[in-house]
């Protein structure tokens, strides 16, 4: 089976009440959008990714840089962006079904998609539900008089995304029954015998005001870990003296198995610690030829890499750089830049502290140079 993921990000965000819409609020450096796309990207069976969006943010969704996404303008409302999609995915070859997704609930676990996928097998829609559990009261004007009347909970239930459907079925009916749309896809069909109505996860909300979007932020921070990191080098004729995968110019270099970067290390034990994936030295042996004045960009990248496909991301990390020469002060700006760049986080999320010891030591003696690192990471799973 092959399918596509549609994440609808066409709306208005009015009850949101924030300058920035709401599939562009971060959590952890990372969008809503990319929280979506993140989790999809899991499963091979989702072969395309299209993302509707509100055209009033056509600047906002370019600087996320989606890549493999397919962007199409949203219409006035949901049923209008989500046939946009389809209107385009319909022309494609090889996707037969879809997967449509409000990209205001990211919080879905990776399990729950993969219930999802498999029950498509025998289903021609997958509709992931969740049963009221409050007291339920419908108000009732009769006779210019309003009387509260109970409804039998039991009756009622709340449907969730992702939904799935067959693609050509789906197609059919947003073209001819779109009068009959009532605030989702499935309210197209009239007959619900071999629709496959799954459990769905309390976590799995919708954000639709601040206060959900707070209640989100902490469900991560929960899940926050944190790591430390540390390296020291000494500093010795005839190398070349590596910072933040920075050449810096000085006559003095860092004795290492590798370029010797003391920062770019730190920062790779930091994110493994956080992310209980051992240390540097494990994973790249001095005792082995290849990483023999390997670069340290390269190192990072790979950790990097590693940690994303364990749907790790990095919060924040912060650095002390202990030195006597040469100043960080004025190096300061291009290391934060250059570890955001490695790191595929923003500059924000980074802060670099120079240290001196007061040329006490080898470290003020010119001899050495040490940093340390915090770095907190964020589990989307």
């Amino acid at each position: 089976m092959s399918f596509c993921l549609i994440v609808l990000a066409g709306g208005n965000s009015h009850r949101f009440k924030s300058k920035i819409s709401k599939p562009y609020q971060k959590i952890a450096g990372k969008s809503l959008i990319e929280i979506n796309v993140i989790k999809a990207r899991k499963f091979k069976q989702i072969k395309k990714i299209i993302l509707v969006y509100n055209k009033k943010d056509s600047k906002r969704v370019k600087l996320i840089k989606l890549k493999n996404v397919k962007l199409i303008a949203g219409g006035r409302n949901r049923q209008q962006s989500t046939f946009n999609a389809l209107k385009y995915l319909i022309s494609q070859k090889g996707i037969t079904k879809v997967l449509i997704h409000d990209v205001a609930r990211p919080n879905f676990s990776l399990n729950l998609l993969r219930s999802i996928l498999v029950n498509m097998k025998k289903a021609k829609a997958v509709v992931p539900t969740i049963k009221v559990q409050d007291a339920i009261k419908q108000l009732i004007d009769s006779s210019n008089e309003e009387y509260i009347v109970g409804r039998k909970k039991d009756n009622f239930f709340l449907t969730q995304t992702p939904q799935s459907f067959h693609l050509k079925e789906i197609y059919r009916l947003h073209k001819t029954s779109s009068s009959k749309y009532k605030d989702d896809d499935i309210s197209l069909y009239m007959n619900l015998d071999k629709v496959k109505f799954i459990q769905g996860e309390k976590n799995n909300f919708k954000i639709t005001d601040l206060p959900d979007f707070e209640n989100l932020k902490n469900i991560y921070k929960s899940k926050q870990r944190v790591g430390m990191g540390f390296d020291v080098h000494r500093l010795v004729p005839g190398r070349k003296l590596y910072l933040a995968g920075l050449k810096i110019k000085s006559k003095l270099g860092t004795l290492g198995h590798s370029d010797g970067d003391p920062v770019l290390h730190s920062i790779t034990d930091a994110i493994l610690g956080a992310c209980k994936m051992g240390d540097i030295g494990q994973i790249f042996s001095d005792k082995n030829k290849k990483f023999k004045n390997i670069r340290s960009t390269i190192l990072l990248k790979q950790v990097i890499e590693q940690t994303k496909s364990k749907g790790y991301f990095i919060n924040n990390i912060d650095l002390n750089i202990i030195t006597q020469t040469p100043k960080i002060k004025n190096l300061k700006k291009k290391m934060i830049d250059n570890i955001a760049k490695l790191c595929e986080i923003s500059s924000s999320q980074i802060n670099i502290k120079g240290k001196t010891t007061e040329k006490l030591g080898i470290i003020g003696q010119e001899k050495a140079i040490a940093c340390e690192v915090i770095c907190s990471v964020i589990k989307y799973d």
